[in-house]
């Protein structure tokens, strides 16, 4: 098995601070600058669907150098020109894992993250929160999870996030690209 770049394999996060190299705030620049220790970056335009928001960028990295055209990126940020980075979304098969208070957020059979946030949300005495999809799982600021179809399994592909401008909650931000992610396979 091939080895991946140090520091690959595993990000932190931290609510409203960034996860990862990435922290809320960075301009495209400094993404780019930082996502290009870990891979091959490439900076685009996100669609302009909602007049309230700021022009804004995505910034897509991928593990090898020389990436095969239909690879997906591993992690793509979105930048706005008014708040800088807002959202960082972690591919379900290779983006880094990330674990919030010990729960694994990436590449999870959503069914069986369900579960395991359920039950995390009741140890800590919190409430819930349902995605988009209608999945369950503690009521996490700064977290959005996605599903993502890996063969014929919905493996969890969360979005770190935080409010970006004109906006009032984590969904209201989340970029429209990936209200698409649900139907593109990776398998």
């Amino acid at each position: 098995m091939k080895r991946r770049a140090a520091g690959w394999d595993e990000w932190s996060c931290s609510a409203a601070v960034g996860v990862g190299p990435l922290r809320f705030g960075m301009t495209v620049e400094e993404v780019a600058e930082a996502a290009g220790m870990f891979g091959q970056t490439e900076v685009g335009d996100c669609a302009r669907d909602c007049a309230i928001f700021s022009l804004t960028w995505k910034v897509e990295v991928h593990r090898r150098r020389g990436r095969e055209a239909a690879s997906p990126p591993a992690v793509t940020a979105y930048v706005s020109r008014a708040v800088g980075l807002f959202c960082v979304a972690a591919d379900a098969v290779k983006g880094p894992q990330v674990a919030f208070d010990g729960l694994p957020l990436v590449g999870r059979d959503l069914s069986e993250r369900e579960s395991d946030a359920i039950a995390c949300a009741e140890a800590m005495d919190v409430h819930l929160r349902c995605t988009p999809e209608g999945y369950a799982g503690p009521d996490d600021p700064g977290v959005v999870m996605r599903g993502q179809p890996v063969g014929r399994v919905l493996r969890s592909r969360p979005l770190f996030m935080v409010t970006r401008d004109g906006a009032n909650t984590e969904g209201d931000s989340m970029p429209s690209e990936e209200y698409g992610v649900i139907g593109q396979s990776t398998a």
